[in-house]
């Protein structure tokens, strides 16, 4: 006795382990590890990295640039030592040099601006990928809850159909059958055994495609929380009036929209005059290089003011200022036909969903009167007015029925999400 509760205990005990070795997934966990772990957030976040770089780069434009340079020569004959000295043999040379832009008609201060949108743009692509990484995360997570049911759905078919084989199969062998009312269902059983591992398939890739998503590619050990239960109502709120707004899409757009205004500026500036000023600090050593007193060193310093004024190019800088502008406007006509396709957007996954709690109830009726139907064709085999015939039709159509719900179900919480992504609201 203390033996047998010694290893009841141990079988306890490892139970309790491999449960703890199977995490259970929510959909919540399954997209937080999404937006943390999928390789096309990261990316997305890897370019709003460079545009954060390249603002850095555009803001050191208003900064003074210093460079310095080094330079050795030796002179051979009879360049070196010619004109009695006054070139020398060998010498070094180092220079410290410091550029300063006191104007550039403006396209500084427009290319910080340009650079300062186009983090906004990848942020905002970020939070496209990241709509659309969620929408499937959720297909993906739905349809491991599809082929689940659908599992346990084709093993109770199989109960049925191995319970009316054993009754039919003692009616054959009392010689109240024949034998063809046998096979049938041994073929039936057959194809459910087909469907059952067609299932089973399904569950295993539906798995590794969430893995894949939520950043844990080829891992399958992992169960999910949820099942097709739960309240599935119709929408009576139209929400799609100000859905547009929501949309990173609509704002990416904008954005870019913003970004070619800048542009713009930019060009204009190439009208404009450009002015710098520099200093520069030099040294040299060597052999009598200083052309003053002949000596062997000679350090000296000079400044330069500049003003570049753009005068006659053909036409080239106002065509261009010209062709941006035609992009402008080409930008604009995109962003107002998004809009008018993300309304039609939203109003189909309305009536998508609205559709599929329609579909729900027309299963749920449909279930059960074929649950009626199953339970009042077993009671007449019982009774022998009718053959096994019968209730396998009865089984089928009350197979159907119920897949049916699994299908419209599933259906319905992927609609929800592609509702949510096309209001901007799937988060």
């Amino acid at each position: 006795m203390k033996s047998r509760s010694i290893f009841i205990i141990m079988a306890v005990l490892a139970g309790n382990v491999t449960m703890a070795q199977t995490p259970v997934l929510s959909i919540a966990d399954c997209q937080r590890m999404a937006l943390e772990q999928n390789k096309k957030i990261k990316a997305a976040q890897f370019e709003i990295n460079a545009a954060q770089a390249a603002l850095k780069s555009a803001e050191a434009n208003a900064y003074p640039s210093i460079d310095g340079s080094v330079l050795g020569a030796y002179l051979g004959k009879p360049i070196g030592g010619a004109l009695n000295g006054a070139i020398p043999e060998y010498f070094a040379t180092a220079s410290v040099t410091a550029t300063q832009p006191i104007y550039a008609g403006g396209k500084i201060r427009a290319g910080k601006a340009a650079a300062a949108k186009g983090i906004s743009i990848r942020e905002n692509q970020k939070a496209l990928t990241s709509a659309e990484v969620l929408l499937n995360v959720n297909k993906a997570y739905w349809q491991i809850v599809q082929a689940n049911e659908k599992i346990i759905l084709a093993r109770r078919y199989q109960e049925m159909l191995t319970s009316l084989q054993k009754e039919l199969k003692n009616s054959f062998d009392a010689g109240l059958i024949y034998k063809n009312d046998l096979l049938r269902v041994e073929v039936n059983l057959n194809e459910a055994a087909v469907n059952l591992s067609q299932a089973e398939d399904g569950f295993v890739l539906a798995k590794l495609y969430l893995a894949q998503i939520t950043g844990m590619p080829g891992n399958t050990a992992f169960a999910v929380a949820d099942s097709v239960t739960g309240d599935f109502n119709e929408l009576t709120l139209k929400e799609w009036q100000n859905a547009a707004d929501n949309r990173p899409e609509i704002k990416l757009l904008k954005n870019s929209l913003e970004a070619e205004a800048l542009q713009k500026k930019i060009l204009k500036g190439d009208l404009l005059p450009t002015i710098g000023v520099s200093a520069a600090g030099l040294a040299t050593a060597g052999k009598g290089v200083n052309i003053s007193n002949g000596n062997d060193f000679m350090g000296s310093y000079y400044g330069l003011a500049s003003i570049s004024i753009p005068i006659f190019d053909w036409g080239k800088k106002a065509s261009k200022i010209k062709e941006q502008s035609f992009k402008i406007s080409a930008q604009q006509q995109q962003l107002e036909e998004t809009k008018e396709l993300i309304s039609i957007e939203v109003q189909q996954a309305y009536l998508a969903l609205n559709q599929s709690v329609r579909k729900i109830n027309k299963s749920l009726l449909s279930l059960t009167q074929a649950e009626e139907n199953l339970k009042l064709a077993n009671d007449r085999l019982k009774a022998g007015t009718i053959t096994g015939k019968d209730v396998q039709e009865a089984q089928a159509i009350w197979q159907q029925a119920y897949s049916s719900i699994i299908d419209s179900k599933v259906e319905y919480k992927i609609n929800e999400a592609a509702y949510k992504k096309a209001t901007g609201t799937l988060q």
